[in-house]
């Protein structure tokens, strides 16, 4: 009897059941946020929300006349039973009715061929209806000028950009418009979550938290907005130099990380190299770090504008440039000039380097030649990010806040002398 069960009956008795098994994960969740309500006064409990699943699984399985019937109509007896419950109270949200709806449709794309993007869109659902208390209490904290913020980061990241093209253009094809306006998006995001950090988590915390957090994806957009923070009064000072220190370090560890995984013959000749950077620029973050928590004196201090954009224009037409003057240097070396190259890349984005370096073919440089290659870039991106933090804030507390990133190129050059001096 088992012989005779094909291959596809049993892929069919699967996807019935992630069918049930999604609607069985909304209506837990449905069921315990209206544990309280008398019994018979809701629209749908965890039984039927599974029951919604199945059917949705049930439907995907019949001819595409039958299922949309079967799925309006089921729509129809949810919304009549949500009209009889308006009646009796007005107490009463409609977003159980939109959820078990929701629950037949991914019931029916489970059975359809489309099971992971059902199960991923249950989970999420689950998720956010979880957070009815967290949310409410995130939109009650909000200012007007915070929600048209985070509404004009919403144009930035998901209008312009994905209307973009991603491809070079320009002299020499030097500019991919998509990436450019990308530095826009990281810079005014990081702008926007270090604000809201340091309303949540306080000054100090808050600022912290971001530059280690935002280094992971771009310690110059990090920078830039940590300066123009220090500029506007908005930041402690030790808090400010904490957080450019702290994002150096992450941008070097990543560097390191990054070409053990895609260079791993250059990886030890790059990190004995960085190796004093990386401490120096670590000790001094500590260092700061203490001054910045002895500074908080309980007063508020300013926030600011949640959402500016002008620093990060800025910084997107300076890469532009410099990415025409790294793909003016590659066609006028050519392939002798593999360290100019990649030392001109580092300057604008130092993972580009790393992974130019990890395309060269086998024996084209040597390890020792290609650690020092690579320090290059990173400690020309180092600098170029102090200049950044300096011209942020041009006064004595810029320089102050860019002492960390000179720090820590001085104690790079102490190996590279003794290495390539000899």
């Amino acid at each position: 009897m088992i012989d005779m069960i094909s291959d596809e009956t049993t892929a069919t008795i699967v996807s019935l059941g992630l069918a049930l098994a999604i609607g069985l994960l909304i209506g837990v969740e449905r069921g315990w946020q209206q544990r309280g309500e008398p019994s018979g006064s809701r629209v749908a409990g965890v039984r039927t929300f599974g029951i919604l699943g199945l059917m949705g699984g049930v439907a995907g399985g019949l001819p595409s006349p039958l299922a949309i019937t079967v799925l309006a109509a089921a729509s129809a007896l949810l919304l009549a039973g949500y009209i009889r419950q308006r009646r009796v109270t007005t107490n009463v949200s409609a977003t159980t009715v939109l959820v078990a709806m929701l629950t037949l449709m991914l019931g029916y794309l489970a059975t359809t061929g489309q099971a992971l993007p059902a199960l991923a869109s249950a989970v999420a659902t689950t998720v956010l209806l979880s957070m009815r208390q967290q949310l409410h209490g995130w939109l009650k904290g909000l200012s007007a000028a915070e929600v048209q913020a985070i509404g004009r980061f919403a144009l930035l990241a998901a209008v312009i950009l994905p209307l973009l093209p991603d491809g070079q253009y320009g002299p020499m094809g030097a500019w991919n418009p998509r990436r450019i306006w990308m530095i826009v998006v990281f810079v005014s995001g990081f702008s926007l979550a270090g604000y809201v950090a340091t309303r949540r988590l306080g000054a100090q915390a808050g600022l912290l938290a971001t530059a280690f957090t935002g280094a992971l994806v771009s310690s110059t957009a990090v920078t830039v907005s940590l300066a123009r923070r220090l500029k506007e009064g908005t930041a402690d000072l030790s808090a400010v130099t904490a957080g450019i220190a702290i994002a150096s370090v992450v941008m070097l560890l990543r560097v390191s990380i990054l070409t053990v995984v895609l260079a791993p013959f250059a990886a030890w000749a790059l990190i004995r190299l960085l190796l004093p950077a990386i401490v120096v620029a670590l000790a001094l973050a500590a260092f700061t770090f203490r001054k910045a928590q002895g500074a908080g004196d309980g007063t508020a201090s300013k926030l600011g504008n949640p959402f500016d954009i002008r620093p990060a224009l800025v910084l997107a037409l300076l890469v532009a440039a410099i990415s025409l003057a790294v793909r003016w240097a590659e066609h006028g070396f050519g392939d002798g000039g593999i360290a100019v190259m990649l030392a001109l890349t580092g300057f604008a984005d130092v993972d580009a380097a790393v992974m130019a370096l990890s395309t060269l073919p086998r024996g084209s440089i040597g390890a020792e030649d290609a650690g020092l290659a690579l320090a290059a870039p990173v400690l020309l991106n180092t600098l170029f990010k102090g200049s950044l933090t300096i011209g942020g804030c041009p006064d004595w507390r810029g320089v102050r806040a860019a002492l960390p990133l000179l720090a820590a190129v001085m104690a790079a050059c102490v190996p590279i002398a003794i290495i390539y001096g000899r």
